[in-house]
This record gives C-alpha cells, sequence and structure tokens, in this order.
C-alpha cells in the first residue's frame, strides 16, 4: 500500500461540532458517535479542505498507508447529491491543483450523461478548456501535409526545399508549420479533443521540437502533436491522462520522439503503459534525437 496524504483527525480535541462535513463534499466524513470520522481512505483526497473549518484545530494532513483515492467511487457519490455538490467538488480540485482528479471527474460525468457545471453548449463544448483560457482553446489548424516520396520510411520523411527570405529560412514546397492542432501540451490537451479521434500521434518530448531541424517535415508532416517532458511533469497524472486518450479516442498510430538522455526515454515506457492500461491497440514506434539534433540510427 503506498503512502499518500490523507486526513488525521485528533480525537480528543474534536468536540463533534460537524463543520467539517460540509467541506468535504467527497463525502469521507461523517460525525460518528459525537466524534468526526474518516470512514473511507477511498474518498478522502488528501486536499485538505476541510482543516481550516475545524474550530478545534483537530484536523492536520499526514503521509501515511492508504488505499488509493478513487474519484469514481467518489463521482458516484457526488452526482446523487445534486449539480450544487457537483460544482463544489469539481471546484475544490480546481482550486488545488488536482488536475488528475478533476479530469477523472469530467469523464465520469460525460460517460454518465450528467451536464458538467459551467459547460459550454454542446456544439462549443469541445472547443475550449474548464479553464476559458482563450489561448487553451481546442483547435484544428489541418494544413495539407505533401505525400511521402516513393522509397521513403512511412515514419520519417526528408525534409522540403528550403531558401533564404529576409533571413529566414522557409520552403519552397509546403507550408512552414505542419501543426495540425492545438492546445499541444498534454497538460492542456483534453481527452476529449476531436482531433485525437483515429489519429496519427506524436509524442515527443519538450526539447526535440527545439533540438531536431527535421522537426515539422520529418516528424510531424500528417500527425496530431503532443508534447511533455517526462522528467519535470507529472509522470503519474501523464499515465492516466494517456491511458484515457488512447481508450476513448483509439489513435491510428502513435510515434514517440525523445532525446538521448536516459530520463526522456521515460516517455516510451510512460506511453507503453499507457497502451497497455488502456486496452487499446495502437502501433508503437519511437524515433531518437541526439543534443546536435541528429536521428540517431536504432542499434
Amino acid at each position: 500500500m503506498k503512502k499518500r496524504k490523507i486526513i488525521r483527525i485528533d480525537e480528543e480535541r474534536c468536540s463533534g461540532c460537524g463543520q467539517c462535513i460540509p467541506e468535504c463534499p467527497e463525502g469521507a466524513l461523517q460525525v460518528i458517535d459525537g466524534k468526526a470520522r474518516l470512514v473511507s481512505d477511498l474518498f478522502c483526497d488528501g486536499l485538505g479542505a476541510c482543516v481550516g473549518h475545524c474550530p478545534e484545530g483537530a484536523m492536520t494532513v499526514e503521509e501515511r498507508p492508504a488505499e488509493p483515492y478513487d474519484e469514481s467511487r467518489v463521482m458516484e457519490n457526488i452526482v446523487k447529491a445534486g449539480p450544487n455538490t457537483i460544482a463544489a467538488h469539481l471546484a475544490h480540485l480546481k482550486a488545488h491543483g488536482a488536475s488528475a482528479y478533476y479530469d477523472q471527474a469530467l469523464v465520469y460525468l460525460r460517460k454518465h450523461g450528467i451536464p458538467v457545471p459551467g459547460d459550454r453548449p454542446p456544439e462549443t463544448d469541445s472547443r475550449r478548456l474548464p479553464c476559458g483560457c482563450p489561448g487553451s482553446e481546442v483547435r484544428s489548424l489541418d494544413p495539407a501535409p505533401p505525400a511521402s516520396p516513393a522509397g521513403s520510411s512511412p515514419g520519417l520523411r526528408p525534409p522540403s526545399p528550403r531558401v533564404e527570405r529576409g533571413g529566414v529560412r522557409t520552403s519552397t514546397s509546403r507550408p512552414l508549420s505542419a501543426l495540425r492542432n492545438w492546445p499541444i501540451q498534454l497538460a492542456l490537451v483534453p481527452v476529449t479533443a476531436p482531433y485525437l479521434k483515429n489519429a496519427d500521434l506524436l509524442i515527443a518530448a519538450d526539447c526535440v521540437c527545439a533540438a531536431h531541424p527535421g522537426f515539422h517535415s520529418e516528424l510531424l508532416a500528417g500527425r496530431v502533436l503532443i508534447i511533455a517532458c517526462p522528467k519535470l511533469d507529472d509522470a503519474e497524472h501523464y499515465l492516466e491522462k494517456l491511458t484515457e486518450m488512447f481508450r476513448q479516442n483509439r489513435p491510428k498510430s502513435v510515434l514517440v520522439a525523445h532525446m538521448t538522455v536516459p530520463c526522456c526515454h521515460g516517455l516510451t515506457r510512460l506511453v507503453r503503459q499507457a497502451i497497455a492500461d488502456s486496452g487499446a491497440t495502437v502501433p508503437l514506434a519511437e524515433v531518437t534525437i541526439g543534443p546536435d539534433g541528429r536521428l540517431i540510427p536504432e542499434d
């Protein structure tokens, strides 16, 4: 059993006033025999919204072995209490930066056809992220990529001829950018983004985009892009999110592009595990880029 943050109640200090109960829409707390009790580790997210509402200071957050928090089980209780409780729970998760739990809650609601408080109408629902940031608006750019020359590898495409124009090297035979979608950062891409359906995905480590000079023409052309850093980002959250992406969207293929440094290889392991956990059958390929931007041949 893994350690995680969870609520601890000091029974000697607890007066049983119940002021903590409304602050826990997850249903993890109840007043039993005159004391507040944590009724199930499964329902406690450990974010501590109830702590500041205890007048006796009887509640703290500790780290101990506990059953994993189960957002799906929590949502079963949340939806029974109605839209106001659903809204309070979602606001609670957003306020504490619990993006993985928030995404799981939205997946549960949409899977069961339950309206998400504050959602836009269906025709625009998939166009924006819950944060409402205009820069995160979901868009399909869909440039027309060139066909692969005869005899070229289906995984890689040769760079297009380039000319110098005003000090900027531009392509003579294709658009400057092969980007087909926005946003591209895994943390910002909604699981329900329409461009993910049956797509050929390129999941690239952040540094690949800057290091490889033929990134657009050789790797990205014809693919939907997702970027992530397996070292600096939340890998556990990404595993959950990628798993749900593969489960819902069933991409046609995935190409993982990473740098030579050992930590960057974790991106391939993350994607491979997510595919396995999703139950989808997705062809997976990978390419490695050196710090000098060159493609490293496979052994």
